[in-house]
């Protein structure tokens, strides 16, 4: 076996103890039946707003160039596929990258709630990653909150002339942690602790820091990675999304 081989070889093995492993412990989607029905119904209500507004969003887009349909296909797939990757945590907890940052660039935040829930669903059905009942509080922490975050912080990037790239990893990076801020509070609102609910969403977090940290720079890294290849291989795309000039 030559060096390369080997080198190959060991990344592989690496590859399967990261992403083979599947403990049974809660996940940054928040389980089914771990909320009280208040909180399920509250959050379910608080995300509708925002759900009709990304349908018009959706339907906006395709109206405007149906050849968007491919870029937004993309990312709600980028969305399932790195969600679904769950890396256990030393806490015994695990985490997993959101993806969300990558549609907000693209398409704005309200769109990413369409696929974010689309998301959801599946993975609540398919992969018991999540919960129906907690659907509202998990579309709002993944599909809400952090692409809007993600958004926001892009545009700030391109108005005070920060490299795009650069723009772009902040965006993927802090949107992904901002999730799981969010997920500490709705968690420590349904559970607070005896000092206050302040006490209890640090606790939260610290079950989810140790993992989610590093997470949020790989999946800022991924996402510019991406859009690297949208660029060299998919410009006319991205022009009509509104990325490029």
């Amino acid at each position: 076996m030559t060096k390369r081989q080997k080198k190959l070889f060991i990344v592989s093995i690496v590859c399967a103890a990261v992403f083979g492993i599947a403990p049974n412990a809660n996940a940054m989607h928040i389980m089914e039946g771990y909320l009280p029905l208040g909180f399920c119904i509250a959050w379910g209500a608080v995300s509708l707003p925002f759900l009709v507004k990304g349908f018009f969003s959706i339907q906006k887009k395709l109206q405007e160039n149906r050849k968007n349909i491919t870029i937004l296909a993309m990312s709600g797939a980028f969305i399932f596929v790195i969600s679904s990757l769950k890396i256990p945590s030393v806490t015994g907890s695990c985490s997993h990258m959101t993806g969300t940052g990558l549609g907000a660039i693209l398409f704005g935040p309200s769109a990413v709630s369409i696929l974010g829930i689309i998301v959801l669903i599946f993975q609540a059905v398919l992969l018991a990653h999540g919960g129906l009942t907690t659907l509202g509080a998990n579309t709002f922490s993944m599909a809400i909150a952090g692409p809007f975050l993600s958004y926001g912080i892009y545009k700030i990037c391109r108005k005070c002339k920060v490299n795009r790239r650069a723009g772009v990893f902040l965006a993927a990076a802090f949107g992904d942690l901002f999730t799981y801020c969010i997920t500490s509070v709705q968690l420590a609102l349904a559970y607070p602790a005896k000092e206050g609910m302040i006490v209890s969403a640090g606790k939260f977090l610290g079950v989810f820091a140790p993992t989610q940290l590093p997470l949020g720079i790989i999946e800022g890294c991924l996402t510019v990675v991406i859009m690297i290849t949208l660029e060299n291989y998919a410009q006319p795309e991205l022009r009509n999304a509104g990325y490029l000039e």
